[in-house]
């Protein structure tokens, strides 16, 4: 199974409540802080919420 790689670019503050929890679930905590996460479901609803502060780049 491929693996996400998402990166926070932008910052997280003073977004919706819902974003900035979105955010913290996904252990992002700084600017260009990263974490690997698998490619399901889940994580891509996640994604798409917060996609205007994220990159995310495919893991094979």
């Amino acid at each position: 199974m491929a693996q996400l790689k998402i990166t926070l670019v932008r910052s997280a503050a003073h977004r919706l409540p819902k974003q900035r929890k979105i955010v913290k679930e996904l252990g992002l905590n700084r600017i260009n802080s990263s974490v690997v996460k698998p490619d399901d479901a889940a994580t891509r609803g996640q994604i798409f919420h917060i996609a205007h502060l994220v990159d995310v780049e495919i893991i094979k």
